[in-house]
């Protein structure tokens, strides 16, 4: 038989009778479709101890119970131990330091000298205008 009588016997395959060779040799595998755009970076959601509104992780000020019992504002937010997140406003950290608030969140009582440390951060945040 010829090659045209056997074309007429066996049809040609459906989709593209010429394959690339590049394709060939990467497997046969048709090439990656592309992105259409890059995916938003995740950022990491935490609630504030007090007024309980959730905001971005940067946005809230990480205090920590360190393993030795001590508790210590984390600007890092990485210091190894139990976190609690409260929003930079000097009348929400006042709550938080009058009531057990803090001392609940992070299972300790707080001693006298770290009160006095949180206190005097707090003085530094600036007075919220809301009220």
């Amino acid at each position: 038989m010829t090659a045209e009588a056997i074309e007429r016997v066996i049809p040609p395959p459906y989709g593209d009778p010429d394959p690339s060779p590049v394709a060939a040799e990467e497997g046969g595998h048709p090439p990656r479709k592309k992105r259409k755009g890059l995916k938003p970076r995740h950022i990491p959601q935490r609630t504030c101890i007090v007024t309980r509104q959730t905001g971005d992780k940067r946005g809230l000020i990480r205090l920590v119970r360190t393993p030795e019992g001590r508790v210590e504002v984390d600007p890092t937010g990485k210091k190894n131990g139990r976190g609690a997140y409260l929003t930079a406003d000097r009348a929400i950290w006042e709550r938080a330091l009058k009531g057990n608030i803090l001392g609940r969140a992070l299972k300790v009582t707080i001693n006298l000298e770290d009160m006095a440390t949180l206190h005097a951060h707090a003085e530094t945040l600036p007075v919220s205008s809301e009220d």
